[in-house]
């Protein structure tokens, strides 16, 4: 059994890393850290972890420990992503993994020279319908694809969340604009030459809140706008000549709406839809994970795929300063 160790008792953690974790068939969550000893102790109690530690270098020092799970603000990232590895241990990593695609050559490295599996956790990567939308397009079941068009926004305006923290690394490129990208850069195979983008910042938090973003692949284009000051919606439609594909679901699936995949015909009189009821996606992710860290030949999104997403928000950020293209 793979043993966890989670730096921090951050909401992802404890709603879904933690419980996916317990529950999966080849993993165990051994030790929960965090800068306040109590609120780790009385995390571990709730889900009977048995080790609770007061510091995060404590955890990464137990030899009751072979990988950690790191969800801290997404400016400690990098650091800490580093630190784990550097302490022989494998690394899941929340994204985003970096605020900008250089800071990530310093975490492969940290990777090559411990010999350790080190993974930003992008949980759609090891859910079956993305799986069936990759293969519905590359086989053509939408003919020549021409455009994908997508959304996530939800509402947050609490002055105390991360989310909210530039110095943290909150904004809405980091947290959710990574989610469009990396899903059609997975589907298709294929990665962006330019982009245009309308970027807005919060005057009083001084982060991104809103992004409206065109991306040129080439032989088709990517359209979405992602915020943290909007409605909740998420949405990807792939558009093809013959067909198009809609998820309504397609980020954080059970939440927004059910796991659900349509295919709808070139005249919109005919779809097809499948379903993935009951599908955990944050448990295929940790049981991925840990099969790969045991040496099995399985997929898991990898770092230099991390530094391809990145370029491209890197990219976003910088033609929101202006009018016209940027290149990626």
């Amino acid at each position: 059994m793979f043993r966890w160790g989670i730096l921090s008792t951050a909401k992802i953690a404890r709603d879904h890393l933690l419980p996916a974790m317990q529950d999966a068939e080849n993993g165990v969550v051994t030790a929960i850290a965090s800068r306040d000893l109590a609120r780790a102790r009385a995390l571990a109690d709730r889900f009977g972890v048995p080790h609770a530690f007061g510091s995060y270098e404590d955890l990464l020092t137990s030899p009751d420990v072979d990988g950690v799970y790191i969800p801290l603000p997404s400016a400690q990232h990098v650091e800490w992503a580093i630190r784990a590895a550097d302490a022989g241990k494998h690394v899941l990593v929340e994204k985003p993994l970096a605020l900008e695609a250089g800071d990530i050559a310093r975490v492969i490295a940290a990777r090559e020279r411990n010999r350790v599996v080190v993974s930003e956790a992008f949980m759609v990567f090891y859910h079956p319908q993305w799986q069936k939308v990759r293969d519905l397009v590359r086989q053509g079941g939408i003919g020549r694809l021409r455009h994908v068009q997508g959304a996530f926004s939800y509402f947050n305006v609490d002055p105390d969340n991360m989310r909210n923290k530039p110095e943290l690394g909150g904004g809405a490129l980091p947290d959710i604009g990574v989610y469009p990208t990396v899903t059609t850069r997975f589907v298709t195979g294929e990665e962006p030459r330019r982009v245009q983008a309308a970027v807005a910042r919060d005057t009083r938090f001084a982060t991104d809140i809103y992004a409206s973003v065109k991306a040129d692949f080439g032989g088709f284009e990517l359209s979405f706008y992602c915020s943290t000051q909007m409605a909740l919606r998420q949405s990807m439609v792939f558009h093809g000549d013959t067909g198009f594909i809609e998820l309504h679901a397609p980020f954080n699936a059970g939440d927004y709406d059910h796991h659900r995949v349509e295919l709808h015909d070139q005249t919109h009189t005919e779809a097809t839809v499948w379903r993935f009821p009951a599908t955990r996606q944050y448990r295929l992710q940790v049981e991925a994970f840990a099969r790969a860290a045991a040496g099995e030949d399985v997929p898991v999104f990898t770092l230099e795929d991390s530094v391809k997403n990145q370029k491209l928000i890197d990219a976003i950020y910088r033609a929101g300063r202006h009018e016209g293209w940027e290149p990626v």
